[in-house]
């Protein structure tokens, strides 16, 4: 693609980056097969394609955002299909972080927009307030219908993907233990969502990993990984919350070694494994961040390391669900299903096994519709399979399928868990007895 950036504007060196990835695209337009937005609303805007010229665009002339641009970009998804299936390797998922960035600093959204995007953005990360945020949700529930439709339209969203009960926080020890002699040593990240919303997928994690020879340390001061502001364009936001678990990893790998930096959600794997390009022009912080990335394994990315012992059969067929931030994102596809079938499950894949749930971080809430158009194609492919559960690795996705299914919504790790000897994972009890 030609492009047209000044000199100076090419001194700026977020928009030389910009120029250099816009530069890649040869406008084949393959990406426009695999775009969940462009097969649900076949508009060019709403392709990846068609998204890189806005960009080119608005980024071009050095002008605020308008509402043409912000529109079309608001409604991708960050899935990364695209980067999986351009054949040039445009690097779509920065030059859309750097699209969003320039509309959260240059375009004044509606004020419902403004107020809903900050109270996300404020309240998710943080673990007590979500805390709270969800059990307040059981009082405003009855009213959901108030706003379905209107400006407020993403309360409702919340509302409906609220659970109906908050469980418990785990209370982790600072270390967990090898079973046996120690294979490894590794941290495995928090973050902030998923101990609210599922805890015992963590526990699980240290479970299994403790009856692998793995110990599982718990880092004091990390939090959030920063992709839930990320994807919002609040840059600054997501690179302190990048700098403060940079900080305490880096002190734990002094004070101890470690192994690997695990993650059971994979939406916060994608963004630590980018730590080395989001705090890249930091002078403080760039090689610190690059040495952490480093480190970041999935945890079937590392439990693919080990010697898994086979299981016999469980009777289960499991419909395996690949996140998009795993297998675009990561690039971590086989691992999840080699697992499974070693611990005893019969796997099948659905239908498009590329395509978004509709998840997407805080998609699902900001842009309920689509997401729950796509979501309703997942759920017809998975249940074209006729599974008894349902799995997957990131807990947006858990979240948004178990909306939508009528069997159980497992993370991978659970099932590796139960197969080896752990407890029977607590969806599974109301909808599936196995054997």
């Amino acid at each position: 693609m030609q492009t047209h950036f000044s000199s100076a504007q090419r001194a700026d060196p977020a928009i030389a980056e910009a120029d250099a990835i816009l530069r890649t695209c040869v406008h084949c337009g393959f990406c426009t097969a695999t775009c969940p937005t462009y097969t649900l609303l076949g508009d060019e805007r709403d392709s990846p394609r068609g998204r890189i010229y806005l960009i080119k665009d608005m980024l071009e002339s050095g002008r605020p955002a308008t509402t043409e641009e912000v529109e079309p970009i608001d409604r991708c998804l960050s899935c990364l299909s695209c980067m999986t299936t351009c054949p040039s390797g445009v690097h779509y998922m920065h030059l859309v972080d750097h699209a969003r960035a320039h509309i959260e600093t240059t375009y004044t959204r509606p004020l419902a927009d403004r107020l809903i995007r900050a109270v996300l953005a404020r309240v998710l990360p943080h673990p007590a307030r979500f805390r709270l945020a969800l059990k307040a949700a059981a009082l405003g529930r009855p009213f959901a219908g108030l706003f379905a439709r209107g400006p407020l339209k993403p309360l409702a969203a919340m509302l409906r993907l609220a659970p109906r009960t908050v469980a418990p926080a785990a209370n982790a020890a600072r270390v967990s233990p090898a079973q046996g002699p120690r294979r490894a040593r590794v941290a495995l990240l928090e973050g902030c969502a998923q101990q609210v919303l599922q805890p015992g997928i963590d526990v699980a994690a240290i479970r299994l990993l403790n009856r692998l020879g793995v110990e599982v340390v718990r880092v004091t001061d990390q939090g959030c990984c920063g992709a839930l502001v990320h994807h919002m364009g609040r840059a600054a936001d997501a690179q302190a919350f990048a700098r403060a678990n940079v900080d305490a990893f880096t002190r734990e790998m002094a004070r101890g070694g470690l192994d690997a930096i695990l993650t059971t959600a994979s939406g916060c794997g994608t963004t630590l494994k980018d730590y080395g390009h989001l705090l890249g022009r930091d002078p403080g912080y760039a090689r610190k961040a690059a040495t952490l990335a480093a480190q970041v394994r999935d945890i079937t990315e590392f439990l693919a390391t080990l010697d898994f012992p086979a299981q016999p059969p469980r009777g289960a067929r499991v419909a395996y669900h690949s996140a998009c931030s795993l297998q675009h994102g990561q690039k971590v596809k086989a691992p999840p299903l080699d697992l499974l079938r070693r611990a005893g499950f019969e796997v099948v894949e659905p239908a498009d096994p590329h395509l978004c749930c509709g998840s997407a971080g805080t998609y699902n809430m900001l842009q309920s519709d689509l997401a729950e158009a796509l979501l309703a194609r997942k759920v017809a492919t998975l249940e074209a399979v006729k599974p008894d559960i349902v799995a997957a690795g990131n807990i947006g996705c858990l979240t948004q399928i178990a909306a939508g299914m009528g069997v159980s919504v497992v993370h991978t790790v659970e099932l590796l868990d139960w197969a080896t000897g752990g407890p029977r994972p607590a969806a599974l009890l109301e909808h599936f007895q196995a054997k």
